[in-house]
């Protein structure tokens, strides 16, 4: 068994003790973005579409514990301002990391990636734990990590264009 293979086993196991019932025909639509790095599972994240149309998308993001999917941000594209999503945590916590000023400033809670310690104490973010929610207004920056539980994220959006994102980081790729 390949290790996309046994993550997406591990990611409908952790649906299923969310509660999320997935048909066997999702769950062999579960994808495992692993962002072109060689840090999986450290890096990366496991997300189920249920549907991605010009008008809505929708999606579960399972995070495993303490995984982080990289910063990035939805750009604008063909006349529309950018993806706007939001997330709602369903299962376990997650860390939003947000570039909103209007969030305070954190200090703490969450290790800084290994060699972005001076970054990390300048940035705000946002706990969701099960039933919270928050909404990113496109074209912001943002990254997430969940807690030493992992989590499950409902994404409620525009129009998801995956391969448009733009990282912080030029090594990563959106690769499925």
């Amino acid at each position: 068994m390949t290790t996309h293979e046994k993550a997406r086993e591990e990611t409908a196991s952790v649906l299923n003790e969310a509660g999320i019932v997935i048909t066997e025909a999702e769950k062999e639509k579960i994808e495992i973005a692993d962002f072109g790095l060689q840090s999986y599972p450290v890096s990366g994240l496991q997300l189920l579409t249920y549907c991605n149309s010009p008008r809505y998308c929708a999606k579960e993001l399972v995070l495993f514990p303490e995984q982080t999917c990289p910063e990035h941000l939805h750009p604008p594209f063909d006349g529309t301002p950018g993806k706007q999503e939001t997330f709602r945590c369903r299962w376990g916590e997650v860390y939003l990391f947000v570039d909103d000023p209007t969030l305070a400033l954190n200090h703490g809670e969450v290790a800084p990636p290994a060699g972005d310690e001076e970054w990390y104490h300048c940035q705000r973010y946002i706990v969701l734990r099960a039933g919270g929610q928050y909404t990113i207004p496109p074209n912001t920056r943002h990254w997430f990590q969940a807690s030493a539980q992992g989590a499950v994220v409902s994404e409620f959006s525009s129009e998801s264009r995956d391969d448009l994102d733009i990282f912080t980081d030029p090594r990563v790729r959106r690769v499925a």
